[in-house]
């Protein structure tokens, strides 16, 4: 049999349903050709009424299995149920083995209406079903079998039905959990996927940065300084300039590199921009976003520090501290830059706080402070607020 009435989109069948449903037609269509044949076997006085009667039934039987509404509509199913009823109850006038026909009826019923409607129409088909009974049966044949078999089919094909919807339904949640541990899979496949995208691509930004950039800068320097301490006529003279104008543009290059490196919030913008973009984005209390001095451009493993700092601070204000506003201040100064996150939350003991998990805790973000030589600090006590500085010392080139 098919999905339930109740389903709001039926899937294709199983082939147990399809099974099940070929084994429900085959049985009607033999019940059928068993009443009419014993009516002809039996040269029964009204064998021909019998006949016709069979012949008609099927007909409206097979013209709603063949129509799609009849599936899809609970009115257009009710409609052929009623022509059903209508059929049977004229085979049931001209022959006593009508009656069989009530068992498959008690199914279609209970597939086709809602569950209390199914249930009075198989009650209904159960009276009718020894209604026919005992109107063709003799008063000495009449026993409590007569009544006994309609209800008791009835009450079969009442509990294999609900017991195949529970098992439905039961199938149908095991499919959505199945389907949600798949995407859950994916999904999470793809965060490993690009973690460690982002971890390989700064880890290659910085180690650019520290080995390849700084020792260009360095040869840099090192070519003006004996520059410098070359007379004005020595012949080599042109040679170091070409050398110092070649670590230049290699040290262009190199941090071109780095930039293309850059983390995805870094990529579309500067630093002040990715925070701003930061603040508008969180959830939860409202953030306000502050630049201070004059803006540089500052070293990648700078900017990655900072903003994984303040996306850190910002994620433990939102899950923790319950606060209604928080500002995040970036400040730019002769030799050094500052970030300060701060909120109006419930605040803590610094002392007792959580290491965190993930690595958004305080000890990750005082680690990548002190990797750049900055300084870390907390300030928070319960009832009074958190705030969260790092100042990192602007590399030379940036100061």
């Amino acid at each position: 049999m098919a999905a339930p009435p109740e389903s709001p989109a039926p899937r294709p069948l199983t082939p147990v349903s399809r099974i099940l449903r070929l084994c429900l037609h085959a049985l009607l269509f033999g019940l059928l050709a068993l009443a009419a044949g014993r009516a002809v076997t039996d040269s029964a006085p009204r064998a021909g009424w019998v006949v016709a009667a069979c012949a008609v039934l099927a007909a409206v039987y097979a013209a709603g299995v063949l129509t799609p509404a009849v599936h899809r509509s609970p009115r257009a199913g009710a409609v052929w149920l009623a022509g059903l009823g209508a059929a049977w109850a004229a085979l049931l006038v001209v022959s006593p083995d009508g009656l069989w026909i009530a068992f498959p009826l008690y199914f279609l019923e209970l597939h086709l209406l809602r569950l209390r409607w199914g249930v009075a129409a198989v009650a209904v088909t159960a009276c009718a079903a020894i209604g026919g009974f005992l109107a063709h049966a003799q008063s000495s044949a009449v026993s409590p079998g007569a009544f006994l078999g309609p209800l008791l089919g009835g009450a079969v094909a009442v509990a294999t039905v609900l017991g195949y919807q529970a098992l439905y339904r039961e199938s149908e949640r095991r499919r959505e959990l199945i389907e949600e541990l798949i995407a859950t899979r994916a999904e999470l496949a793809a965060a490993e996927r690009d973690a460690g995208i982002l971890a390989e691509r700064e880890r290659l930004a910085r180690e650019i940065h520290d080995t390849l950039a700084q020792g260009l800068s360095s040869i840099q320097l090192l070519l003006r300084a004996a520059e410098r301490s070359l007379p004005q006529d020595a012949p080599a003279l042109e040679h170091i300039g070409r050398a110092r104008e070649a670590a230049q543009e290699n040290l262009a290059e190199a941090r071109r590199f780095v930039r293309a490196l850059t983390p995805p919030d870094l990529e579309h913008g500067s630093l002040a921009a990715a925070l701003e973009r930061l603040c508008t984005a969180a959830p939860g209390p409202r953030v306000r976003f502050c630049l201070s001095g004059a803006p540089r451009v500052l070293p990648t493993p700078y900017e990655v520090a900072l903003l994984r700092i303040a996306q850190s601070a910002l994620a433990n204000v939102v899950r923790h501290a319950r606060a209604g506003r928080a500002e995040i201040t970036l400040t730019f100064m002769d030799a050094s830059v500052t970030l300060d996150v701060v909120d109006d939350g419930t605040g803590f003991d610094p002392s007792c706080a959580p290491t965190g998990e993930g690595g958004f805790g305080l000890p990750a973000m005082r680690s990548r402070a002190e990797t750049l030589g900055g300084l870390f600090t907390v300030e928070s006590s319960p009832g009074q607020g958190t705030a969260v500085a790092v100042t990192l010392p602007l590399p030379l080139e940036a100061s």
